[in-house]
């Protein structure tokens, strides 16, 4: 929604101060103008980058779009299926772990946890290093410099159609250029027409150049920041995770542990102590595990 009200506030400003200098909105109605800029823009980007890229960028934008980014109960969901796997790898054996890492979708964990379920590739990270915490034979700072390199290139492709619309926005208004001289020669034909004739054509030459500033600055390149803004966001869950993990390795408590990675939540998603503690030992978090164990030891 924040979308299309500053999209909405930005056209009524333009049109509106137009307008009130006195100027004609109908010379604005410049229709191959507006197909000339905008078709070339869409044909470079799909020229310039993989279709999985393209589709991708589809995709970023109506999560910007709509605020698709975890809040605080994709938080807490996250912090619990942390802390229940850390009670299980402090007090149950290898086996009994590796049964939830190795087929999370029937895992009674993960089951308590949707947001996290629902969430394949955040779930194989947290599968494959708890896996390697199993193993025991890599070191602390080993598995961090794995997990960085991991989280670099993550970060680097889900920030790809930001980078992408980034490049149009910045060839926006040469392409508007572009279209201001094909009018320009549009009006070169038709110097033996009329002064009101000839001056229709070069003011939608004009137009084009216009048409390309303003897609630029005050349309493309505005909404490429707010995809990257909503792409980190979404991102932000991988580190919450390392950090989670980290501190774990290093020897802290699991409640100690979830704590690390509470503090890498930003301010305004960040669930207070008391809440994650709430969840983690009195809530899904615990009744997850209290599900497991009476099968262990049926078993």
């Amino acid at each position: 929604m924040g979308s299309f009200v500053g999209i909405l506030i930005t056209v009524a400003a333009l049109l509106g101060g137009f307008a009130a200098m006195g100027g004609h909105l109908g010379v604005l109605m410049q229709p191959w103008e507006f197909v000339i800029i905008l078709g070339t823009a869409v044909g470079t980007f799909i020229v310039a980058n993989p279709w999985k890229v393209v589709m991708d960028t589809g995709l970023a934008s109506v999560q910007a779009v709509t605020g698709a980014a975890p809040g605080e109960r994709y938080y807490l969901d996250l912090l619990g299926a942390l802390h229940a796997l850390m009670r299980e790898l402090r007090g149950k054996g290898r086996n009994e772990v590796e049964a939830h890492i190795d087929d999370p979708s029937n895992s009674e964990i993960f089951k308590s946890f949707p947001s996290v379920l629902a969430d394949p590739a955040l779930l194989h990270f947290i599968c494959d290093y708890v896996r390697l915490i199993i193993m025991g034979n890599a070191r602390t700072h080993e598995i961090e410099a794995l997990m960085d390199e991991e989280i670099h290139t993550i970060v680097k492709s889900k920030l790809a159609p930001y980078h992408a619309l980034v490049i149009v926005a910045e060839a926006l208004p040469a392409l508007g250029i572009v279209a201001a001289v094909l009018g320009v020669i549009k009006a070169m034909g038709a110097l033996d027409q009329s002064p009101k004739l000839l001056g229709g054509f070069i003011g939608a030459a004009l137009v084009g150049t216009f048409a390309g500033i303003f897609l630029s600055y005050g349309i493309i390149s505005p909404f490429a920041i707010k995809i990257k803004m909503t792409r980190e966001k979404r991102c932000r869950p991988y580190i919450i995770v390392k950090q989670t993990l980290l501190a774990f390795m290093n020897g802290a408590m699991p409640q100690i542990a979830v704590e690390h990675g509470r503090k890498m939540i930003a301010g305004t998603e960040r669930p207070s102590i008391d809440v994650v503690e709430n969840e983690t030992i009195a809530g899904p978090g615990k009744a997850a595990v209290a599900e497991v164990e009476p099968k262990v030891a049926r078993a």
